[in-house]
């Protein structure tokens, strides 16, 4: 899944460069990393992504030999499930048994050993049968950015690491996020998923019955020159919703694949900082940067001298047409001032 905006990375992440296409941490962009962890797994030619067409485009720049045919383009975003299950109507139609590793192209990921092991214990698990299974995170600390999964840990096992899910628990309260991780039960939501497509597909049809029908609509339209504009008006007329929301939460058979390897959202920009090299002070910095009696704080810049004296717990990140100054803390909130951006009519700099 490679269509979202990253709003929270604002202003690097812009709508025609969104973060899955820069390089935050300097190992590549987050898109690029996530097809190279997937050698050794997936044959190149069983790896699609889901975007859209101007996204595509860019995708294309840094991925030149990967198949045209292989990208699935979305008219409008509508969250993950409309997605997924357009993606599932193609993989379904290119193979009646196909099993989906459905993967965002934002995660940053280090132990590709232990992260194909979890992918290859789901498969095995959703192969024949209905389950729909979800990779959780074992946390690390008390994170409240993460939705969480609780695990079932009563009954029987269905792989050493794979638990049925007892529930899905939205992002929490430190105090809460505390509990579930003293409990040893809560697992992070990692919003990776395995499954066969036809599984999916039915579950989408019983949980929201509206896509449901617009993908069996889409389905029989593929192959004919009528495809896109079938897509166009099942997106148009559709609500956006999360496939955890749509279909996770409800969904009768769910389980859990325990996974123990490095992951990260990269999904705020406290996170950057958390994953980049830090000095003595505590500091990460990218480009022309001088810091003074400065801790704990986050700077990206480009050839342009940024400096600070005597600051801490900051993000700065600096742009040709923008700046960017907030509390380390206060990163998720970047989204919300994209939005009052967005209000002021400002949408040359998003």
């Amino acid at each position: 899944m490679a269509g979202g905006v990253g709003a929270r990375f604002w202003p690097l992440s812009r709508r025609n460069r969104p973060k899955q296409l820069i390089n935050l941490t300097d190992e590549g962009t987050l898109i690029e990393q996530t097809v190279s962890r997937l050698q050794g797994l997936v044959d190149a030619d069983h790896i699609w992504i889901v975007t859209n067409a101007e996204q595509a485009a860019l995708i294309k720049e840094l991925l030149p030999e990967f198949r045209e045919d292989r990208f699935i383009l979305e008219p409008l975003g509508r969250n993950t499930a409309p997605a997924i299950g357009l993606a599932a109507v193609y993989l379904h139609r290119h193979d009646p048994d196909a099993v989906m590793i459905v993967l965002p192209a934002d995660h940053r990921i280090k132990n590709i050993h232990e992260f194909h092991f979890c992918l290859s214990s789901a498969v095995e698990v959703v192969h024949d049968s209905q389950v729909l299974a979800t990779i959780g995170i074992e946390p690390t600390r008390p994170e409240t950015g993460y939705g969480y999964i609780q695990m079932d840990q009563s009954g029987i096992r269905l792989r050493e690491n794979v638990y049925p899910v007892r529930t899905f628990a939205e992002k929490p309260n430190l105090v809460t996020a505390r509990v579930f991780l003293e409990s040893g039960e809560f697992l992070w939501n990692s919003g990776m998923f395995v499954w066969r497509a036809d599984s999916i597909l039915q579950q989408i049809h019983e949980q929201l019955p509206l896509w449901g029908a617009a993908f069996k609509e889409i389905e029989s339209s593929l192959g004919t020159p009528a495809v896109q504009d079938v897509t166009r008006r099942a997106f148009e007329s559709g609500k956006g919703i999360s496939i955890d929301y749509g279909v996770m939460e409800h969904a009768p058979k769910v389980a859990v694949v325990r996974g123990t390897f490095d992951w990260s959202d990269v999904g705020s920009w406290d996170e950057v900082w958390r994953l980049m090299p830090h000095d003595d002070d505590g500091n990460a910095v990218r480009g022309n940067v001088t810091l003074a009696q400065t801790q704990n704080t986050c700077v990206i810049g480009g050839k342009k001298l940024i400096t600070a004296v005597g600051v801490s717990n900051l993000i700065i990140v600096d742009t040709d047409d923008a700046i960017l100054i907030c509390p380390l803390d206060r990163s998720q909130d970047v989204k919300t001032l994209v939005d009052q951006l967005r209000a002021e009519g400002k949408e040359g700099v998003l």
